[in-house]
């Protein structure tokens, strides 16, 4: 079979030598039959050996080389139910020598006999906030000229009170000492530290000082609550909520699969927070759960619970037998004269383990420091205290909160830190009145607010990761779409009111630009 010169035709030559499958082999074959040529330049012989990789380029005027299912290796290894046979190939060349070609083996990376956990493989993408930073990155790389504001992830923006940092500058130089050197803490946390957080927060609603355990945040402390719990306990949540609860619930093996259709979770009671019910679950219609999540001031939707409302909550968990593990992480937020701790409500020590932080209050977001209650009159339905079983596993999975974050904790609590706190949280929510005012005026629905440092702005009809993308599109500021915490967020976008405030009104000058 004679083969005219194509610039390609080397390409060709050497797939036909490297190719490892019977069927490409097959095609490259079949591409030679219809081929065909006059060399009218040097040509080279290309001798394909059976028992060798290397490939001989002899200088020649026309020279064949055979191809054949017995004189190359890597067809010879198949057996093809189509007879191939000998053909005779012309190739042009314009070099001389010899050239060796070494077949490489196709990698692949090497695994373990180690299962994947099957319950992490259910939860659906990425957990809520990196997707939204992702997608904010992804706009910078889009626009790198643009001006980004981020009111989406809760994070604050403004310094740590001088009276507290200084407190944690003091520690950390006590360190350098040998006199103020300390290694290892208590797990549960520093006796003093623990003894303030009672007294400020907890005075005269039978919380003693050893019910409260200090922790790197109020988010670690629901996953450790949840290894207390295990896999074999039922839960509920509000729909919207934190989505943390939620997906510490699938991966501890709580839940079902994913339900696509409805977007929930099997095995999970979705509580439907809406404005219509006032954002307070109408339990008449929930399931008898063993755990129940609860946030107040809400976490998106900015919604506080009344004193009648926890009551009614603090009744169903004892009728049912449930806990409830009531994250009360924004409280010093309220306004109303609502309950800032779930104890305030006769019968919780009985039903009820609280959570709470500094992060939104000092700006300790990244100092990390929280604490958790856990009342000794909660037991199990075996009758053993379930603070003991928390106990267990904090001194199993934690070395304590950072003794620098603790001085910086205690100094929060003297009457000059809380007074700075204060400060701190009176800016936050100026900035969420702004934010309230500029999204009423342009006719929205506007909830929350008013007790959290969150906005709730309804979009309805709309997707909310639509409006999101739309807000990021033509604003370039971050939100956070509503159906990240739960289908019962969908046509809704949270608003935080964490920013410095020349951003969060140069943020609502843009949103009354696009929706004017």
């Amino acid at each position: 079979m004679i083969i005219e010169s194509t610039p390609q035709l080397g390409l060709v030559a050497t797939l036909q030598y490297f190719c490892t499958t019977a069927t490409i082999q097959l095609l490259i074959l079949s591409a030679f039959s219809w081929v065909q040529f006059k060399s009218a330049t040097t040509s080279l012989s290309l001798s394909l050996q059976r028992d060798s990789s290397e490939m001989s380029v002899i200088p020649n005027n026309h020279v064949a080389t055979s191809i054949s299912s017995s004189s190359c290796t890597f067809l010879g290894q198949h057996k093809l139910s189509t007879t191939i046979r000998t053909k005779n190939v012309w190739l042009p060349a314009k070099y001389t020598g010899i050239c060796k070609c070494v077949a490489t083996p196709e990698q692949t990376a090497y695994t373990t006999k180690v299962s994947r956990n099957f319950n992490i493989g259910k939860l659906q993408a990425g957990y809520l906030f990196p997707e939204v930073a992702r997608r904010k990155t992804a706009h910078l790389l889009k626009y790198p000229d643009a001006q980004v504001i981020s009111l989406g992830i809760g994070d604050t923006t403004e310094p740590i009170p001088e009276v507290i940092t200084s407190a944690m500058a003091k520690k950390a130089y006590a360190l350098s000492t040998r006199e103020g050197y300390s290694g290892y803490g208590a797990e549960q946390g520093e006796k003093p530290l623990r003894a303030a957080i009672c007294s400020e927060y907890y005075a005269n609603l039978g919380i003693e000082a050893d019910d409260v355990f200090v922790s790197d945040g109020a988010k670690c402390d629901i996953s450790r609550l949840q290894v207390v719990f295990g896999s074999n306990v039922t839960i509920a949540v509000q729909d919207p909520s934190y989505p943390a609860y939620v997906d510490s619930s699938v991966i501890m093996g709580q839940t079902g699969q994913y339900q696509k259709d409805v977007e929930k979770f099997s095995n999970i009671e979705y509580m439907r927070c809406t404005p219509e019910n006032g954002f307070f679950p109408d339990l008449s219609t929930v399931s008898r759960t063993d755990i129940i999540f609860f946030c107040s001031p809400n976490n998106p939707t900015g919604a506080a619970a009344s004193r009648e409302q926890l009551t009614q909550l603090v009744q169903f968990a004892k009728k049912n037998g449930s806990i409830i593990v009531y994250d009360s992480a924004y409280a010093m937020y309220m306004s109303d004269d609502y309950p800032k701790s779930i104890f305030e409500i006769p019968g919780a020590k009985e039903v009820a383990i609280e959570t709470a932080s500094f992060s939104k209050y000092a700006g300790f977001t990244g100092v990390r420091l929280g604490w958790t209650v856990i009342p000794k009159d909660l037991l199990f339905s075996d009758g053993f205290p379930v603070a003991k079983d928390f106990n267990r596993i904090v001194c199993t999975c934690f070395n304590g909160a950072s003794n620098i974050s603790q001085a910086g904790g205690l100094a929060c609590l003297t009457p000059e830190g809380l007074e700075a706190m204060q400060e701190v949280i009176g800016f936050y929510k100026e900035n969420t009145k702004i934010i309230m005012e500029t999204f009423i005026s342009l006719g929205f629905k506007v909830y929350g607010g008013k007790n959290a440092p969150y906005v709730w702005i309804h979009f309805p009809g709309q997707s909310s990761w639509d409006v999101f993308s739309e807000i990021l599109e033509k604003t370039h500021v971050v939100t956070t779409p509503g159906s990240g915490f739960g289908p019962g967020g969908e046509g809704f976008v949270r608003v935080s009111a964490f920013g410095h405030r020349e951003n969060v009104v140069e943020a609502c000058r843009r949103f009354k630009q696009l929706y004017k």
